[in-house]
């Protein structure tokens, strides 16, 4: 039986309604959301026992985002608390020609003041298998990303296999470190990263490539680098997204496991209702098809271009999809018909 233990923040989300820039906005439709919890409510979708380990403020508000842990049927049995505040993030959904935009308001939360030895880790990794973890943790502050690497760390002797989205965000790391400062370390741990070639030289500390990913004989090369650099690693995959406007998006993947590109047809996605949290959505398929599907990294990565490609059609950060959704699309049936 496998068990995936996530760790992040989960945020309270606040749109504007109907596309409307923050200008016009006199509401905000509230909701929850974090790269993390993501993953984890769309492992429980599929059927995986999944638990999220997270810091919230011991407030309504905190124990607002608890219930909604209880609601998705994630594990919450490690939750801590403490802090002042649980972080936000602001999103004006774009449309057609203008692409949406994010206004983080974390700093300072529960998360970002998080401590090394907070978290038993032990505790937390009992009878778990598999450990997510992403850069956003890391951008948030030193103490989160010195938490983060403690509970690589312990992961990784307990002999968990462990996964990483890159998840750069240019806008969070502001706490003097660049990401080439705290990434390395953490990455070495992982067996599985999800992110684009030249996100991860850059993170790695780098000189900049430009990978060209319709030549997928010129991507082992370039691939193989984080093999050298990240000891642990068995697999690294790539969201293909080609952005034709906010409404409308070209969604691919592929995947190299040390020997053999993968790759993934690209599918038109249009009209995108909401393309935040596509990513963890790609992260949340590519765990449960290289559990599912361990003989088969081309299912594993059909399966994760898929889940993407249906979270592109939900308004909210999760992917509310189910398995047999998902099986259906990587399958082939692309056709959007009415179940009757």
């Amino acid at each position: 039986m496998n068990k995936v233990v996530t760790f992040g923040e989960i945020m309270l989300r606040l749109s504007t309604e109907r596309h409307f820039r923050f200008s016009q906005a006199r509401t905000f439709t509230a909701t929850y959301g974090g790269g993390e919890f993501n993953v984890a409510v769309s492992l429980t979708n599929y059927g995986v026992a999944a638990e999220f380990v997270t810091r919230l403020p011991e407030h309504e508000i905190g124990g607002c985002a608890l219930q909604e842990m209880r609601k998705m049927g994630v594990g919450h049995g490690n939750v801590i608390f403490g802090g002042e505040r649980l972080g936000t993030y602001y999103l004006e959904t774009g449309a057609g020609t203008r692409g949406s935009n994010v206004v983080y308001d974390r700093a300072h939360s529960s998360m970002a003041t998080i401590q090394k030895g907070d978290i038993d880790w032990v505790k937390v990794f009992e009878g778990a298998t598999w450990f997510h973890w992403s850069g956003i943790t890391a951008a948030i502050s030193q103490s989160s990303a010195d938490a983060c690497l403690e509970a690589v760390k312990v992961a990784h002797e307990l002999g968990l296999t462990i996964s990483c989205d890159l998840n750069y965000r240019s806008k969070l790391w502001q706490y003097g470190k660049a990401p080439s400062g705290v990434m390395p370390e953490l990455l070495k741990y992982s067996h599985v990263i999800l992110g684009d070639i030249d996100t991860a030289f850059f993170m790695m500390g780098q000189a900049k490539v430009d990978p060209n990913y319709q030549d997928l004989k010129s991507l082992p090369t370039l691939y193989s680098k984080l093999f050298e650099w990240c000891p642990n690693l068995k697999i690294v995959a790539t969201t293909l997204r080609y952005s034709v406007s906010a409404s409308h998006q070209r969604i691919g993947g592929v995947l190299f496991d040390g020997a053999t590109v993968y790759n993934a047809a690209v599918q038109e996605v249009t009209p995108v209702v909401d393309r935040v949290g596509s990513g963890d959505a790609f992260m949340g398929g590519l765990i449960y098809g290289l559990l599912e599907y361990k003989d088969s990294h081309q299912k594993a990565l059909d399966f994760a271009v898929a889940a993407c490609c249906l979270k592109h059609t939900i308004a909210g950060d999760y992917n509310l999809v189910t398995l047999k959704e998902v099986e259906t699309m990587a399958g082939g049936n692309y056709s959007g018909l009415v179940s009757r």
